[in-house]
């Protein structure tokens, strides 16, 4: 709305324009686009929320006038009022240091939506315009409806407001009631069970069990929960805050039935509460299952009642049986109401397992079983007849036969027992498995007594005695070849086989003789002989056969009886052979080890009567078949020793690697050469990291001749080995020579896509493969395929995830695939979707910013990079509210084919506003805005500071917000204050929320100046100074003359001189005083040794050169001191 101008023209006003100008934007714009004949107008098409001011030009005939003045800044928005008070302030809690309050939102908001919260306190006082309220909230406000305020004295008394923040700003405060006090509130634990968990609870098996406890106390109580005697709940998740406990268990069976007890905890006291859990399911096993009795064809079985019976009670038993060559059972009573029961109508001598199993109302519970089979047998019958076979002076040989009946369950063996003539006590002497025993160890010339016993695995037969005693001495049998024919006959070319009984004790040697020649042996002639027979065999006789032939037994190499045993000896210890010889003349000794020479450390002795070999430090390669020689004219004759040295096993053989993935190595081997004279009782794997020196342990107890070593990490190289391990320790390892990458090839890259294409060229991208088979994948190879074609053409091999095919044929069609490499080998290809055709694409633009809005700090650097689109390549053309663009040595675009980059250097005020982005192509067009915000410090409040109420001891002050608030909300305004004979400022009030605040404590009589500074997020404004606005009225008379100006002067209370405050003519009857003393002056003080800052505000455009001074000299950079 406006007034007509004063004059017309002299020609009547027909219309009016009215233009806007955005207070972000430079140019005036038109706002009407009809004639406007009345004295008002009604503006659209306005941004909401951004500041405009207004113009008006009139139009008549001769033309437009001039515009007015314009208008004051108006935003754009409804009309909005400060918010009322919040609702129900009220204190939620209290601890020694710190008050919970919470609040409603406020019943009216202005009109504009609530932002925020603010929260003050202060300490009471006797006098109101003493108290300090002080904002304890964040300076950018709260969202939330509660605040804890922090930091608290105990025991102090506060008050507390709360205030609500529009658009508009701070609203009215809400007072909490009464005086808040900073202790700690201090209660007992409590609970809330649920009626539903005071009964007992009932759940079938499979669900879930959720026992939800409501908890209150002061502080927080520890809640803990166990079950029946306190053990943990192993299967429960606890879940526990400040106001309830949570017990979870899932898929719950007949084992979480029980009670479960929960117990709350805190400084004040605790509580427990029970809950009773029965879990409806079959029963568990029985207990305690025996076998109290077992004859050859029953078992008597008997056990307990299961520890849980699923919550109801067990019906009755289902006993079952299994032959222990089957794997199914089956049922033998169904129905059984005892916990014992006899299992009849058994196989004799068959084994089997038992297992016994529980039911009620649910279902067949868990079974019981035997740990092992059970025999259906009892112990055997007695052996029968005892024979005497043979008597030594230390030894006696005993046979006997087998029990008429050995009970149903194979005897396992014989227990043979001796009773010296004059003693009580039977000894065992000895456990053998056939039915014939050496005894051993006796005394040569003493009464013996034998017997022998059966036993089996149900026990041991009563012993079958020896009719009369056995006096231990030797026997000697001088040697009797006991013929029973003196001739032979066979036909030609049939065999003969001629049996000679013979006796000799000690053993004779044997040798025979053919017409007085020793008899030779060949493929068809051989003789041989055992300790009781000789055998002559002639197979295909021929008449050269025909002879006589006479046996001759003579002495033979006495080898003890031990040594024709494998001798066995400890590895580092010293062999010792002695063998005692006979022969006439004195036979010729010769000693081989497996048919091969005794080695060089090896010592032999040799007499008439006896040879010895001696060989030290024997090791595993000293196991072998020692065989002595005995030669003379009368014959040869040959026994062999065989030594087992028992030492740590040799290294296994043939270590070969089997397998390879990311996370494993399975490899393989043969076992050592040399078992070190005991069995392998396992492997012992180990590994190791190239980059370290020392294996670790992976298995030490492998019983295979291969092993999968895994989790392994991926990538890394390790070297492995392995030992063999017998009773006497573990051997020599076997290593891989080099070593082993952990890896495998890689997975098929990802999404092959046709990122761009012409007529000549197609360029495509991919993503790397998922998983890159532990080795990092070290170059792409790109294929090509001409459609109709079945062969595959390299392109090249590529290390990036894009590439482009060039020198294509227009309008070809060809297709593509790509092959990810590692040091392991190659992927499977990734082939493209279908073929692409070779030609240019047509398609119209398009620009996307990837924001709306940007910020940045003032004389910052800013870049802008928005991607735009289109083919043929767009052109791009940028504005700045509504006007082109200026491009200066701070503001330049930088354009390629796929983005549009603004760059603005040392950011600027001026910089902010709205900016718009236009690409245009053949296909069409596509514009865009982004809004640029240039964060900064505010300017300063705006003036003048008010005065609104004047006491003898305090001033209320109030003044207006910053017209320019540095692109962010003003956070709080520091209040400064100054006595006028001074030039100190002293500080109010530093964290000020709202536009005005009443200053206490003032001296009545005093003249004050004050000065308020706005400060947001990025720092303080400069100050705004109350100052006097003199007023006077114009001279009664002018003296004749117009009066073209005044001068205005002022002197200090306590001086006699005037000085002169302006410094131009005073047009105007006001004037706006500003006191004298506004230098930059400032002492501070501080300690030796410490730091200190200086910070000066300086702005200006362009900006300013800046140089310091210390006492009248120019300030540098050093060491010690730096200006920034």
């Amino acid at each position: 709305m406006w007034q007509a101008p004063k004059c017309d023209g002299g020609t009547p006003i027909f219309s009016y324009h009215i233009e806007r100008k955005d207070k972000i934007g430079l140019r005036w714009v038109k706002c009407n686009k009809r004639k406007v004949k009345d004295l008002q107008f009604r503006a659209t098409g306005l941004l909401v929320g951004h500041e405009y001011k207004f113009r008006i030009s009139a139009e008549n005939a001769a033309g437009l006038s001039a515009p007015s003045v314009s208008s004051p800044f108006y935003k754009a928005t409804d009309e909005l009022f400060k918010p009322g008070p919040p609702c129900n302030p009220r204190v939620l809690d209290t601890t020694k240091s710190s008050i919970t309050v919470a609040w409603n939102r406020p019943t009216y908001d202005g009109g504009s939506e609530v932002t925020g919260y603010l929260v003050e306190t202060c300490v009471p006082s006797l006098k109101a315009e003493e108290e300090e309220w002080t904002i304890v909230s964040p300076k950018e406000g709260l969202r939330a409806t509660s605040f804890t305020i922090l930091n608290l004295k105990e025991n102090q008394e506060y008050k507390i407001n709360i205030s609500a923040i529009n658009s508009e700003g701070i609203g009215y405060p809400g007072y909490v009631p009464d005086n808040a006090k900073a202790e700690d509130r201090l209660i007992p634990p409590e609970m809330d069970l649920d009626a539903e968990l005071r009964k007992m609870i009932s759940l079938r098996a499979c669900c879930s069990l959720r026992l939800f406890v409501p908890i209150r106390g002061r502080p927080t109580p520890q809640a803990r929960w166990t079950k029946d005697n306190g053990e943990p709940v192993e299967r429960a998740t606890i879940d526990s805050t400040s106001s309830y406990t949570l017990l979870v268990i899932e898929n719950v069976n007949r084992f979480d039935s029980g009670k479960y007890n929960l117990t709350i905890e805190n400084s004040s006291g605790s509580k427990t509460a029970t809950v009773q859990v029965k879990v409806l399911d079959t029963p568990s096993a029985p207990q305690n299952l025996k076998i109290s009795s077992v004859t050859n064809e029953a078992v008597i079985l008997t056990w307990d009642p299961p520890v849980n019976n699923g919550g109801v009670n067990v019906k009755n038993y289902i006993v079952e049986k299994r032959e222990s060559t089957r794997k199914a059972y089956a049922t033998v009573n169904a129905n059984c109401h005892q916990t014992t029961f006899k299992v009849d109508q058994l196989l004799e001598g068959c084994n089997y397992y038992f297992r016994v199993l529980a039911e009620n109302e649910y279902g067949i519970g868990l079974p019981i079983e035997t740990g092992e089979s059970v025999k259906v047998s009892q112990k055997p019958q007695p052996p029968g007849t005892i024979t005497l076979k043979d008597v030594t002076k230390n030894s006696v040989t005993l046979s006997w036969e087998k029990p008429e009946h050995d009970g149903g369950s194979r005897v396992g063996c014989y227990i043979v027992e001796v009773l010296h003539k004059g003693a009580e006590k039977w000894a065992q002497a000895v456990i053998v498995k056939e039915t014939e025993a050496t005894i051993t160890g006796l005394n040569a010339g003493e009464e013996y007594m034998f017997r022998v016993a059966a036993r089996n695995e149900k026990g041991t037969s009563d012993p079958r005695q020896i009719g009369v005693p056995v006096i231990v001495k030797d026997l000697v049998v001088a040697p009797v070849a006991k013929m029973l024919f003196n001739t032979f006959s066979v036909l030609a070319g049939e065999d003969l086989t001629v049996d000679v009984p013979y006796v000799a004790r000690p053993k004779a040697a044997v040798s025979w003789v053919k017409d007085g020649q020793p008899l030779k042996r060949t493929t068809r002639v051989n003789f041989s002989s055992t300790e009781t027979l000789l055998n002559l065999s002639i197979k295909e006789a021929t008449k050269d056969d025909v002879g006589h032939y006479t046996i001759t037994l003579k002495p033979d190499l006495d080898i003890d009886p031990e040594l024709r045993k494998i001798v066995t000896i400890n590895a580092g210890t010293t062999l010792r052979l002695f063998i005692p010889i006979r022969g006439r003349p004195t036979p010729a000794i010769k000693w081989v080890k497996d048919e091969a020479p005794l080695k060089e450390t090896a010592q032999l002795e040799t007499t008439s009567s006896y040879t010895s070999l001696v060989i030290d430090k024997m090791s595993r390669n000293d196991s072998g078949k020692y065989t002595i020689t005995a030669e003379n004219s009368s014959g040869t004759m040959s026994a062999g020793v065989v030594v087992r040295v028992l030492d740590t096993p040799s290294a296994p053989t043939n270590l070969k690697i089997k397998e390879i993935t990311n996370q494993s190595v399975t490899f393989e081997w043969q076992p050592p050469l040399l078992d070190g004279g005991s069995k392998i009782k396992n492997y012992i794997i180990e590994k190791r990291e190239s980059t370290r020196k020392t294996y670790a342990a992976v298995v030490t107890n492998c019983h295979a001749l291969s092993w999968k070593i895994e989790p392994l990490q991926e990538g890394c190289s390790y070297y492995f080995r392995v030992l063999a391990e017998n009773a006497h320790g573990v051997g020599l390892p076997t290593a891989t020579v080099d070593p082993l990458k952990v890896s495998e090839v890689p997975q098929t890259p990802k999404s092959l896509m046709v990122t761009d294409q012409t007529k000549t060229s197609i360029s495509l991208a991919w993503e790397k493969p998922e998983y890159d088979g532990g080795s990092r994948v070290l170059q792409y190879l790109l294929e090509v395929q001409l459609k109709g074609q079945e062969k595959w053409n390299n392109v090249n091999t590529f290390k990036t995830m894009e590439a482009t095919v060039s020198n294509l044929n227009p309008g070809e069609e060809y297709l593509f695939r790509v092959t990810a490499i590692n040091d392991k080998g190659k992927s499977e290809p990734k082939v493209l979707a279908g073929p692409v055709m070779a030609k240019d694409l047509v398609f119209e633009p398009d620009v996307r910013p990837q924001f709306s809005c940007y910020s940045v700090h003032v004389g910052k650097d800013m870049d802008i990079n928005i991607p735009i689109f289109g083919r043929p390549k767009p052109a791009v053309t940028w504005t700045k509210d509504g006007a082109p663009l200026k491009f200066t040595t701070r503001v330049n675009i930088n354009n390629t084919p796929t983005h549009t980059t603004l760059s603005i250097k040392e950011a600027a005020t001026d910089d902010g506003g709205m900016y718009g982005v236009t690409v245009i192509n053949p296909a069409g067009q596509r514009d865009t805005t982004v809004e640029i915000i240039v964060l900064d410090k505010p300017g300063a409040p705006s003036g003048p500071v008010r005065f609104d109420e004047i006491t003898t001891q305090s001033i209320t002050i109030s003044w207006d917000p910053p017209k320019h608030n540095g692109g962010c909300q003003v956070s709080n305004y520091i209040v400064q204050k100054r006595d006028t004979t001074t030039t100190t400022w002293e500080n109010v009030n530093i964290n000020c929320a709202r536009t005005s605040i009443k200053v206490p404590r003032l001296k009545t009589g005093a003249e004050y100046q004050f000065r308020i500074i706005a400060q947001n997020r990025y720092g303080k404004s400069c100050g705004l100074d109350s100052s006097s606005i003199v007023e006077w009225h114009e001279p009664v008379t002018d003296g004749g003359s117009p009066v073209l100006g005044y001068h205005l002067e002022r002197k200090e209370r306590n001086s006699i001189l005037w000085v002169k405050i302006n410094k131009t003519l005073i047009h105007e009857t006001t004037f706006k005083s500003y006191p004298l003393e506004e230098a930059f002056s400032k002492t501070i003080i501080i300690n030796a040794g410490e730091t200190f800052t200086l910070d000066a505000d300086v702005r200006g455009k362009p900006l300013p050169t800046i140089k310091w001074f210390k006492n009248e000299k120019p300030f540098e950079n050093t060491l010690r001191q730096e200006i920034r």
